[in-house]
C-alpha cells in the first residue's frame, strides 16, 4: 500500500467503474485523481439529486414542468401541500444536533 494507507475501497470501486466503462482510457496518477475520478463524483451528484427532486416533487414543495425541448424543469410550488418553512428548519435542528 503507498505510504503505508490502508485501501478505501470505494475510492478503488469508482476508479475501477471509469476503467470499465472506459476500457480504452490510460491516464497518469494526477490525471485519474483530477479528472476520471471528478466524473465518478458527477454521476453519483446526479442520481442523489434526482432522487431528491423526485422526493420534493413527491412531498409537494416543487412542481415540474416540461420544457419545449422535452427537459424537465423544477420551481418552487407556489401552493405547497406542506409547510415548507417547517421543513427547513427540522433539518437545521436535525444538523446542528448530529454535528456537535
Amino acid at each position: 500500500m503507498a505510504n503505508n494507507q490502508p485501501i478505501n475501497r470505494e475510492m478503488a470501486r469508482e476508479i475501477l467503474r471509469y476503467f470499465v466503462r472506459n476500457p480504452q482510457a490510460a491516464d497518469s496518477l494526477e490525471g485519474v485523481a483530477r479528472w476520471r475520478l471528478m466524473d465518478e463524483v458527477i454521476r453519483r451528484k446526479l442520481d442523489e439529486t434526482e432522487a431528491a427532486l423526485e422526493w420534493l416533487v413527491a412531498e409537494g414543495y416543487l412542481t415540474t414542468s416540461i420544457s419545449p425541448g422535452g427537459t424537465t424543469t423544477f420551481r418552487l410550488n407556489p401552493k405547497p401541500t406542506k409547510d415548507i418553512r417547517q421543513f427547513l428548519a427540522e433539518s437545521s435542528a436535525w444538523h446542528k444536533e448530529n454535528s456537535q
